[in-house]
Order: C-alpha cells, then sequence, then structure tokens
C-alpha cells in the first residue's frame, strides 16, 4: 500500500514535469543556472557594445572651449563612423582600454561611407602630429575648412578657399578691440557674462581694451552701448611673434593671416622646391612612410632617389575651431591625413555645466552642424 502510494506520487509528478515541459514551461534555475544567465547577458552586452563603438557609433565629450559657442565643453557628443566609411581596427588590444599590443599593427582599410567630408562637417580625428599608431592618438574635434585640392588662406581672420570668401558663423568666437569713449569708463561685467564675455584685457591705450572670446553677435551689441566707440576683431599682422608658431615655422604666417596653402589631394603632384619643402615634408615622411631629405638648395631625395616632384597618396584636410581665437588646429600642426579621420559628430545627446554643476537641459538631443 505504502510502496504503491510513494510510486503513485512519483509517476504524477514525472507526469507533471512532462506536461510542463511539452507545454513549454521553464524550469526554475538554481544559483549556479541565474548566475549562468546573468553572465552570458552580461557577455552578450560587451559584445554588442563593442561592435556598435566600432563599426557605428562612439560617444566623445568636449573637454575644450576651442569649437565655441557651437560646441560648449561638457558636451557629450555621438559621432557616426558610417558617414565617411568605418575605419577598421589597426591596433589589437583589451577593448575599453588603452592596453594593447605595440608592436602589431594591421594595414589601414576604410569600409564604404555615406559619403565624403564636406566643408564646414564638425568631425573627429586622431590627432595628427601625436606619435603613437593612429587610433591610439588622442581624438581630436574641429570643422573641416580646407578639403583635398583646395587651396585655402586666412586674410584678417577671413578664410578664403581657392579665393572665395567663407563667412563666419555667427556663433563662432573671436578675439575682438573694444575702444571706450574715455580711459576712465569700465565695461560692466554683468552685461559682458551676458553676452558671454569672461576675460577683459587693458591694453596700452588706456581707452582700449581687448576682449576674449565674443561672437559677432556679442560684438555687435556691445558696439551699440553709448560709452563705446568702435568694436573690431584683433587682427595679427603678418611676422607677428615669429609666426606664432604656426605650420610650417619659418613662415611669417600667423593665425589670422595663414598661406595660403594648397591641401593635398590623392594623386596629385606638386613640384619640390624650398617653399613646397617646409610645406610637405611632414606629410611625405611622417604620413605617407616615405625617409626623405634635402641634399642641397633645391635638391631633394625620397626614398634615396634624387626627386623633382611628389605625388600624394592620400587626401588630406585643414582642420579649424570655431573659437578662432582659442584653438590648436591645422595652422598650427598641419594637415589631417584621411587615415585619421574617425567619424562626422551629429548629435548632443548630453550636457554638463560643471560651472553650476547641473545638465544644460536645452542642449539635450540637439543635432550638431
Amino acid at each position: 500500500m505504502t510502496a504503491r502510494s510513494k510510486g503513485g506520487r512519483s509517476g504524477s509528478a514525472q507526469s507533471r514535469r512532462r506536461e510542463r515541459r511539452r507545454r513549454g514551461e521553464a524550469h526554475k534555475p538554481g544559483v549556479r543556472g541565474k548566475a549562468r544567465e546573468w553572465l552570458d547577458a552580461l557577455v552578450f552586452a560587451l559584445v554588442a557594445a563593442l561592435v556598435i563603438r566600432t563599426l557605428f557609433f562612439e560617444a566623445f565629450r568636449i573637454p575644450t572651449p576651442s569649437m565655441e559657442k557651437n560646441l560648449l565643453v561638457g558636451d557629450f557628443l555621438l559621432v557616426s563612423k558610417m558617414h565617411y566609411g568605418t575605419r577598421l581596427p589597426i591596433t589589437l588590444g583589451i577593448p575599453f582600454t588603452d592596453i594593447y599590443l605595440p608592436s602589431f599593427e594591421l594595414p589601414y582599410f576604410r569600409l564604404p561611407g555615406f559619403g565624403d567630408v564636406k566643408r564646414g562637417d564638425s568631425f573627429v580625428f586622431n590627432y595628427p602630429p601625436e606619435d603613437a599608431p593612429i587610433d591610439r592618438k588622442t581624438h581630436y574635434i574641429k570643422r573641416a575648412m580646407g578639403l583635398p585640392g583646395d587651396t585655402l588662406e586666412v586674410r584678417a581672420k577671413q578664410v578664403y578657399i581657392n579665393g572665395e570668401l567663407i563667412p563666419l558663423d555667427k556663433r563662432m568666437q573671436l578675439e575682438w578691440v573694444v575702444e571706450k569713449s574715455s580711459p576712465e569708463v569700465r565695461l560692466p561685467g554683468p552685461r559682458l557674462r551676458e553676452l558671454g564675455v569672461e576675460q577683459v584685457v587693458p591694453l596700452t591705450d588706456r581707452s582700449e581694451v581687448l576682449i576674449r572670446f565674443a561672437t559677432t553677435e556679442a560684438a555687435d551689441q556691445i558696439a551699440s552701448w553709448p560709452y563705446v566707440e568702435r568694436v573690431e576683431p584683433f587682427v595679427e599682422p603678418r611676422g607677428a611673434r615669429n609666426g606664432s608658431g604656426t605650420y610650417p615655422p619659418g613662415r611669417d604666417f600667423t593665425r589670422d593671416n595663414y598661406g595660403p596653402v594648397y591641401i593635398p589631394a590623392k594623386g596629385a603632384t606638386v613640384a619640390l622646391d624650398d617653399e613646397s619643402w617646409d610645406l610637405y615634408q611632414t606629410v611625405i615622411t611622417r604620413y605617407e612612410g616615405h625617409s626623405g631629405r634635402r641634399t642641397g638648395p633645391g635638391r631633394y631625395e625620397i626614398d634615396g632617389k634624387v626627386a623633382e616632384s611628389y605625388t600624394f597618396s592620400q587626401n588630406y584636410f585643414f582642420a579649424m575651431g570655431d573659437n578662432r581665437d582659442n584653438s590648436l588646429d591645422s595652422r598650427f600642426w598641419g594637415f589631417v591625413p584621411e587615415e585619421h579621420v574617425v567619424g562626422k559628430a551629429f548629435l548632443i545627446y548630453f550636457s554638463w555645466d560643471s560651472d553650476k554643476h547641473f545638465p544644460r537641459f536645452g542642449r539635450l538631443l540637439n543635432l550638431i552642424h
């Protein structure tokens, strides 16, 4: 009787289990089963994040004011790698860390993209002068002003491409000289801060001050004040401060009067002379991997052979910040090789104001132009 009862209960339990399996009901996992499920989910999330970050999108934060007022310090951006074609990894390392194999590099390869870099794009690239594998260099974001094959010149802060003026965006910042009606006049700090001006520097002439940095809209408002005689951009003349550290060294270029320079295009050929050699030596030896040297006045060798001209093997870009007088850009270190291009910044997904310790809600999900 007892045996039959146990057998009956056992048979009933087996029937219920079979019924649950037939209905597709999940067996309740134990502690080890739950841990395995969590581990599987974590691995899947990491792999998915790695694929998205490598092939599609990557997040970046604006650390400096070089793109103000269009992009602010504390803006968090999404950058599309697909716009210009995803660049496949060049080094191998541990994902989401700076650890990589220093002696191993893969050849450069870029997948097809939606289009090419366009003039005015806010684009992210690896900082060219840095001494590291391309994809391990620091990320920079600037505006693409000069494209492959363009001739770029800056005259009194105004950019000219192939002789045509490129107007300043109304949100770009500059330094301005303000002439007051009297040396005793003090520009009101609260009104200046409302316009985004944080720095006022006295000049030799006590009736003038230098304001750093302000948009053209802010400058126009300051010019309308009754105790202001005039407001005009502060322009460094050619040769000021021995070229202000501009690229290439030894020229009389300044940040405000620069060029003209030809921006290399893939397949274009330039004659080599003392002027072009100074401009393109870095391109030839650092970015295109050749050995090159000047052997005498007007005489050059590339890879040990006498050369009178050079043909470029990739495209280059000229990058400039929107905060024109407070930007370390191509005017100071040269061209951006196409191999260094990462992607196009297209969305501000978050913004943090470190001065107020509060989010800038008005900037959330703003598209970047």
